[in-house]
């Protein structure tokens, strides 16, 4: 759809250096100043990409062996860099050529046409299933250590430990429903929507997650576990360059960080609550 929406223009638009200084855009005329700001925030919506190492020990925790976790891992998390290196990277790099300095940040929804529909509805169905199943997946390991907390520290509460068993009809089987369970995960899901739908900066909330969120738990900690099983002695050439990468990400981390956060005080200018801003 991308390109032929470039073909369509007869030429790429956009450059190898970004936006131009001096685009209007809907928050205002880019500056110097913002185009940093915008160029940092894009670090962290490109590291938000691969935070998904926050699941790995729990994945890895549910393998069958054999073979052993770390080759069937090792191989997952290869493929999974693969795949979501070159889609991101078309999505990214299409949708620049596409519609240049007004490139808008949710490419399915503001880039001002909706033909072909089918299409477009295609789209936006394969993210809502992507998305539900990412969503079960993250959450998972919270809802277990919050119940898991619940039971220790409320042993004898039949809210909390409590199991009703409801047959499901035709099939002989039997669901066990818990109170606090349904309570709490609903609870959570409309939360967690309702902030959401609160913060419509798309790009710069995604870059702010990802910037606190990919060096401690995408660098920091698992180069520490490498260092900790290899046992690496302090001060080799292999823990200062460890150290270096890790101290590198932290720097991009932090910078990413500030420019989310600049772009999130440049869109409350026209802010406006359950409304999107593009």
């Amino acid at each position: 759809m991308f390109l032929m929406h470039a073909l369509e223009n007869g030429s790429f638009r956009g450059s190898l250096m970004g936006i131009s200084i001096g685009t209007v855009t809907k928050a205002g005329t880019v500056t110097a100043t913002q185009k940093i700001w915008r160029n940092l925030q894009a670090l962290g919506d490109i590291a938000f990409a691969y935070s998904y190492s926050i699941i790995l020990i729990e994945i890895q925790d549910t393998i069958k062996s054999p073979p052993a976790e770390t080759k069937t891992m090792r191989k997952a998390t290869l493929l999974s860099i693969v795949v979501t290196t070159v889609f991101y990277m078309l999505c990214g790099c299409m949708g620049y050529a596409a519609f240049g300095d007004d490139a808008p940040g949710n490419l399915l929804t503001g880039f001002g046409f909706f033909n072909p529909y089918w299409l477009l509805d295609i789209a936006n169905l394969a993210i809502v299933v992507h998305l539900v199943g990412a969503y079960q997946v993250f959450c998972q390991p919270l809802f277990a250590f919050v119940e898991k907390w619940s039971v220790k520290r409320w042993p004898k509460s039949e809210l909390i430990t409590h199991e009703y068993e409801a047959r499901i009809p035709c099939t002989g089987a039997t669901y066990k429903l818990n109170l606090f369970r349904l309570v709490w995960r609903t609870a959570f899901v409309v939360l967690t929507t309702v902030i959401s739908m609160l913060m419509p900066f798309f790009n710069d909330v995604v870059g702010i997650l990802g910037a606190f969120g990919f060096w401690p738990l995408t660098v920091y900690f698992p180069v520490e576990m490498y260092i900790a099983q290899k046992k690496i002695r302090p001060w080799s050439s292999r823990w200062i360059g460890l150290q270096l990468l890790s101290f590198t990400c932290l720097v991009v981390s932090l910078a990413a960080a500030c420019g989310s956060m600049a772009g999130v005080v440049l869109d409350l200018k026209s802010y406006r609550p359950f409304q999107s801003t593009y």
